[in-house]
């Protein structure tokens, strides 16, 4: 059973940088494609990045185009998301998932999810 971990997140102020990490465990995450998801109070969760198994197609929605970026390593069995430019809108709960399809940009194509990790910009 795949298992996922995310570390990284923390408070910072608006303009700056955080990299979020994802391990896994249980299951080698080059049968997956993955995915970021954040979900803020009161709204609801949204796919943020994914990347394909094999890393050679990204998606990222259009508020974090430019300054946030997704990548992996297979060999690690790690996955991270790169944020940069961060802004009060960023904040949220990030959450890393799995899908064993080949690349996926709805949430219902995930079915393996982390437990979160908070992140916080302030203005």
């Amino acid at each position: 059973q795949l298992q996922l971990g995310e570390s990284g997140g923390g408070l910072v102020q608006a303009g700056g940088s955080l990299r979020l990490s994802c391990a896994a465990s249980g299951r080698t995450l080059d049968n997956y494609a993955m995915g970021w998801f954040r979900q803020a109070p009161g709204k609801e969760r949204e796919l943020v990045a994914a990347i394909s198994r094999f890393g050679g197609t990204t998606y990222y929605v259009d508020s974090v185009k430019g300054r946030f970026s997704i990548s992996r390593d297979n060999a690690k069995n790690t996955v991270s998301l790169q944020m940069n430019s961060l802004e009060p809108a960023d904040t949220a709960v990030y959450y890393c998932a799995a899908s064993s399809s080949v690349f996926g940009t709805r949430a219902t194509t995930y079915n393996s999810w982390g437990q979160g990790t908070q992140v916080t910009v302030s203005s």
